[in-house]
């Protein structure tokens, strides 16, 4: 890559990891900072806070991508371009199952999208495109998972462009189809892994149910424990791959 400096993401070339765990708040960023040592701040243009440093013996980046598939794509492909070549969405999600509860963990294992949604109508206007995550990093997220104890669903999750679109019948209606839970950015990240050569994952907190009756939703700092332990399972899968 040359010098030229991107328009979105300042960093300079190096300071991208290729093990990127990607998030939507900010905050969380900050909330993550705490499993890294030594790390620095390598970009807050646009509010994208980014910050590289390392765990045990890998160097990891974590960058704030915003809300939904286009925002997020912009963050992707620039930190592609910077050297990120594993990226895990870490993010939150709302339940469209009943047994879901706030502070479960759901592994995606493909995301559904609106037909020509997501930005992907750009990329392929002249077809689906192919939204699975890669398979060896997603399943080895399972197995650190796993050996911690912790309890996980996994399944298909739906891309949604459209936050105040979602409702109890949106929820029944995918959940009748077998998806599981609803987020904004998975889609994208997904099919840009198959077209960038990326290996991508997504693990997501669940923060609300839209099949509950009980109007909850859970703030970052409120999941902070899931995330936690969400965010070690990543970092524990890019040591071992």
């Amino acid at each position: 890559m040359s010098e030229k400096t991107l328009p979105h993401i300042k960093a300079k070339p190096g300071e991208i990891a290729e093990n990127v765990i990607a998030v939507g708040d900010p905050g969380r960023v900050k909330i993550l900072a705490e499993l890294l040592d030594d790390y620095k701040v390598v970009n807050e243009h646009r509010g994208l806070l980014v910050i590289t440093g390392n765990y045990k013996d890998i160097r990891v980046t974590i960058a704030t991508h915003g809300m939904g598939c286009p925002s997020a794509a912009i963050v992707f492909e620039e930190l592609g371009m910077l050297g990120a070549r594993k990226i895990t969405r870490l993010g939150t999600a709302g339940g469209m199952r009943e047994d879901l509860e706030i502070g479960d963990i759901v592994v995606a294992t493909g995301a559904a999208y609106t037909r020509g949604g997501c930005g992907l109508g750009q990329y392929m206007p002249e077809a689906c495109a192919p939204t699975s995550p890669d398979p060896v990093l997603t399943t080895k997220i399972m197995e650190k998972l796993g050996e911690t104890g912790t309890r996980f669903y996994a399944g298909p999750v739906f891309s949604s462009d459209a936050f105040y679109a979602e409702d109890p019948g949106f929820a029944k209606k995918w959940n009748s189809r077998g998806v599981i839970a609803v987020e904004m950015e998975a889609a994208i990240l997904f099919a840009l892994g198959w077209m960038r050569n990326w290996r991508t994952a997504a693990v997501l907190v669940i923060s609300d149910n839209l099949l509950s009756e009980k109007e909850e939703f859970a703030t970052s700092e409120e999941l902070k424990e899931k995330i936690n332990i969400a965010a070690k399972a990543v970092l524990e899968a890019y040591r071992s791959l």
